[in-house]
């Protein structure tokens, strides 16, 4: 994989990304922090690296080529051509690709044990019955009570991947099973979101043993991560105590009720569960960001367009009533294509081939935050290292929307801050109350809600819609 010039002009430290709020904790610069347990969690529950690493203030070309949010490093689009240069399609919203399909899995239990369609275990658990790889890395619960309940492992058996399957709204870190893969040798296959199959890639460019034995990357389709933190908020709200909850389930699924009516439940250490509806959290509306990570803000990336394969749900009628669950899946190697498409006409998956504007509309709200809002944010004034973007800057949208965004950030950065306050003084109602409130400013700026909606709309009116040029 080829690295382009400026990238090896200019140097960074994980301390210039952590300062300015694009470090996303993936733990790819665990081995250039020199430290044993590189990444811990900060004070908001997100990983970041160690400040007393040795690496971590030392400024290197390396680690700005490595970084996913590093303006030096290659970007989405430059590593999609080093890795897919003769896909058959092109699209500016979901990069290069093969083929997409929506469908689920119709063979055994994948389907009804995934938060989705099944699609993602199904493929790890494939790659390795088929023996295309000794070991998959992925996301699966941690036994016990406490920080953290999931982190990265690498699973050798197909039972092992099976009991890995659901989404997990959670912070993890990839450093421990990078350093698994350097040390035991093998075809490995990677599950991540998309800065996380970044990181990957910039990592595969760099050391050739890792461009060796990573073989296959899956991604999943990605709104933002969230922080540990939000285990505990569904704790309070679900009246249990932060050091109750043994495990998390932040989308039960039930068949009875359309698919994106996500239910959560926690299981608590005396063998009891509680389960709330997100509807009926203070801070359960997904597009308000709450306990959002800053990079995410400056992420231009929805489907994963580095990976080899990527999945996300088909939030699309008729797919997202049915509650037993439908991926949207876009493939980009040929290998993998044949996988899935031999699979289909044995009848071991149900699939439906669909083009490009499908896809987009199945993740529209995604697309709006990380293109109009992303080129609305890049014109805000910041401090430190300014993110490289294939979005261009840009205020080119009404008022409205505007207040929108803005409200979303503040929402994203004081959630963390006010739970923080609340859980130091162990008062939960203050943190709950005013996510309340800001629930309720950001559904009457976002969707005219309430007497506040019906305010900001005759307000919205003073300001007609102009649009500004692009910067």
């Amino acid at each position: 994989m080829r690295m382009s010039a400026m990238s090896a002009e200019r140097s960074l430290s994980p301390k210039d990304i952590v300062s300015c709020g694009l470090c996303i904790g993936c733990g790819a610069c665990g081995g250039m922090l020199n430290a044993g347990n590189a990444l811990r969690f900060d004070q908001y529950g997100q990983y970041k690296p160690r400040r007393d690493a040795p690496g971590y203030g030392r400024r290197t070309d390396r680690f700005a080529r490595t970084c996913p949010f590093s303006p030096f490093a290659m970007n989405e689009d430059e590593i999609a051509q080093d890795r897919f240069p003769d896909a058959r399609q092109m699209d500016e919203h979901i990069g290069a690709f093969e083929a997409a399909f929506v469908g689920y899995v119709a063979e055994g239990e994948f389907r009804g044990l995934g938060s989705s369609g099944g699609m993602v275990s199904w493929v790890a658990a494939e790659l390795l019955r088929c023996g295309m790889v000794d070991g998959v890395a992925h996301v699966g619960g941690v036994d016990g009570a406490g920080h953290p309940y999931f982190d990265y492992r690498i699973s050798r058996a197909v039972a092992d991947v099976r009991a890995g399957a659901k989404s997990r709204y959670y912070p993890v870190e990839l450093s421990g099973v990078l350093d698994e893969i350097r040390t035991v040798p093998g075809r490995y296959a990677i599950v991540g979101i998309p800065c996380f199959i970044k990181a990957i890639n910039l990592a595969r460019a760099e050391e050739p043993v890792l461009a060796e034995r990573i073989v296959h990357t899956l991604g999943l389709f990605c709104g933002h991560m969230k922080s540990a933190r939000f285990v505990e908020s569904l704790a309070w709200q679900m009246a249990a105590g932060t050091d109750e909850v043994e495990k998390v389930d932040y989308r039960v699924k039930d068949p009875r009720r359309p698919a994106n009516w996500y239910t959560a439940e926690i299981g608590l250490i005396d063998g009891r569960t509680r389960r709330k509806d997100w509807w009926h959290l203070s801070d359960g509306d997904w597009g308000a960001g709450f306990f959002q990570n800053s990079a995410c803000n400056f992420c231009d990336d929805v489907v994963a367009e580095t990976a080899d394969i990527a999945f996300g749900d088909a939030w699309v009628e008729p797919y997202s009533s049915d509650g037993r669950g439908t991926n949207v899946v876009v493939i980009r190697s040929l290998i993998l294509n044949e996988l899935i498409q031999e699979a289909a006409r044995k009848d071991r998956l149900n699939l439906t081939e669909v083009d490009a504007d499908l896809v987009r509309r199945t993740q529209a709200a995604g697309f709006r935050q990380r293109r109009e809002g992303l080129a609305y944010r890049l014109t805000w004034a910041r401090a430190g290292v300014s993110p490289r973007k294939r979005v261009r800057p840009s205020t080119a949208i009404p008022f409205r929307r505007k207040l929108t965004y803005r409200c979303r950030a503040a929402i994203s950065w004081w959630s963390h801050r006010i739970f923080y306050i609340a859980r130091t003084l162990e008062r939960p109602r203050l943190y709950v109350q005013w996510a309340r409130f800001a629930l309720y400013v950001y559904h009457a700026l976002a969707y005219s809600r309430g007497s506040m909606g019906a305010l900001a709309d005759r307000l919205a009116s003073l300001f007609p819609s102009r649009r500004d040029t692009a910067l």
